[in-house]
């Protein structure tokens, strides 16, 4: 039974899964979409999605609180500059996942995580 059992363990310890997390959030507001699996995409969605919500309140503790998740003081800055605002009067969903079918290696399936765009 998986009784309050949340969330993947996509194969990995504790740290680990936290630095790919980190690593694919910065990788989604740098580019604005990734390509991976749909496990590690459908585990980014809320991660990301609590990093717009802290740059859409903006003051100085959701700045620091950002910080502590996004190493780059580049994607931080167009986090809180950029990314947020456009989110300003959506209440949630600031992501989509797309499937795209199946690697050819190892027939792992894919899909693609990408920021929606303002108006849809």
């Amino acid at each position: 039974m998986r009784h309050r059992t949340k969330g993947r363990k996509l194969s990995r310890t504790a740290s680990h899964r936290e630095a790919l997390l980190r690593n694919m959030a910065m990788s989604l507001f740098r580019h604005g979409r990734v390509n991976t699996t749909v496990a590690k995409a459908k585990e980014l969605r809320p991660f990301a999605e609590r990093l717009i919500t802290l740059g859409k309140r903006g003051d100085l503790h959701a700045r620091r609180q950002a910080g502590r998740k996004i190493a780059d003081s580049e994607v931080l800055f167009a986090l809180f500059g950029t990314i947020a605002p456009r989110f300003a009067e959506r209440p949630g969903g600031y992501t989509r996942i797309l499937k795209l079918g199946h690697r050819q290696g190892d027939g792992a399936e894919m899909a693609m995580i990408e920021l929606v765009e303002r108006g849809e």
